[in-house]
């Protein structure tokens, strides 16, 4: 059996009522399907803290996207003839 810790937070009515309809419908316990979030959100959590600490760390080496071309880049995204991801470049 693997060890288990107790942690007790406060919700709205709302949120209760949609977490104890899924747990009906999946027939999943409430304390299953909260654990799921709470490790779904550390894990998204946890690598953007660790994607925006390696953006720092580049931009600490002096290497950068210049605004104009990322913003560029984005704009494409998504169309018929998206661009290339822009090179950093050094300042």
């Amino acid at each position: 059996m693997t060890d288990r810790a107790t942690v007790t937070f406060h919700t709205s009515p709302e949120i209760k009522e949609r977490l104890d309809r899924l747990a009906n419908v999946t027939r999943r316990s409430k304390s299953f399907l909260t654990n799921e979030a709470v490790e779904r959100y550390l894990s998204e959590e946890e690598d953007f803290i660790r994607d925006v600490e390696a953006g720092i760390a580049e931009a600490d080496t002096g290497e950068f996207i210049e605004h104009e071309a990322a913003a560029t880049y984005l704009r494409s995204l998504g169309t018929e003839a998206p661009l290339p991801m822009p090179i950093p470049r050094r300042r």
